[in-house]
């Protein structure tokens, strides 16, 4: 008697599949799956540049990217995993030490050595704010028009992720450190807004510093969120409002501090940067670049 082969292996049934597989994917939504990061990084720059005037800057542009393609792709899921990222306070104590303290540190030497290299002493109203560190802290974390906010839970909190998953931290860093930093690119040639062109190589240092320490607290952009907020609270642009030769020191050291940190941190944890990226810095689950399974 012959035994009939049946080819075709039955539904998986809808209790073990996930929302996104059960509801029936549109030719967008497709799309935003299989391109996540190109889409993401597209609509940052056009909402940051594209959204408002020219010499306007939306700094919240990339947060509202981010959630749009988390909504997209993968439904409530997807935004609620950036919020988790953002909430993700339960981290050792040191980093949190770090997030605060190597960003104010960097500011300090930067007042320090500019006025010890010639300067003058800046008149203390130009950095009054950066004495009153806990209230700058609370009113950069917050406030969704400043750049932290609209940088971290996007950038380290969404992007990363996603290149961390097919690539090595010192990779996914390089790659971020362009992006973000072709992001900022208007802002440095806008008059208005005082930067020269060439501390876009701050941004691209401090990248590295952002990526170390979020795969070093579990993932958490809440900590790269602090650490933005520090490192933002002393405005070296403004310490001499001539822009003249001291203020271009104040801009100088400062850039050469950060690219001190990151040449530390790439020379000291050579074996980090090169290994694949923690599990809880890339957390797949919804929206992996690659299906998930051993790393």
């Amino acid at each position: 008697m012959k035994t009939r082969i049946i080819q075709d292996q039955p539904p998986e049934p809808d209790s073990v599949r996930t929302p996104a597989e059960i509801r029936p994917a549109s030719p967008v939504r497709g799309f935003v799956r299989a391109h996540r990061l190109p889409v993401f990084f597209v609509l940052a720059y056009l909402f940051a540049w594209g959204a408002l005037p020219w010499n306007s800057f939306l700094a919240a542009g990339p947060l509202i990217a981010a959630l749009i393609v988390a909504y997209v792709a993968d439904g409530v899921a997807g935004v609620a995993q950036i919020g988790r990222r953002l909430i993700r306070w339960r981290v050792r104590w040191v980093w949190y030490a770090l997030a605060l303290g190597v960003p104010l540190a960097v500011n300090a030497a930067t007042l320090g050595l500019t006025t010890a290299t010639g300067a003058p002493a800046p008149d203390p109203g130009r950095y009054g704010l950066w004495l009153g560190v806990p209230m700058a802290l609370g009113l950069a974390v917050i406030n969704p028009v400043n750049g932290p906010l609209g940088e971290e839970p996007a950038f380290r909190g969404y992007a990363l992720p996603l290149l961390q998953n097919r690539r090595t931290p010192l990779v996914s860093a390089a790659v971020l450190a362009v992006l973000v930093a072709g992001w900022h690119g208007p802002l440095f040639f806008l008059p208005e807004f005082g930067l020269r062109p060439y501390q876009v190589i701050t941004t691209i240092a401090v990248t590295f510093w952002y990526v170390w320490l979020f795969d070093h607290a579990a993932g958490s952009s809440l900590l790269t969120l602090i650490a933005h907020a520090a490192e933002g609270s002393l405005n070296v642009d403004g310490l001499y409002p001539d822009g003249g030769a001291d203020a271009t020191r104040a801009v100088v050291i400062n850039l050469l501090l950060w690219c001190a940190v990151a040449v530390t941190l790439l020379v000291t944890g050579r074996r980090f940067w090169t290994a694949p990226a923690p599990p809880e810095a890339c957390d797949p689950g919804r929206h992996p670049d690659r299906p998930a399974g051993p790393r």
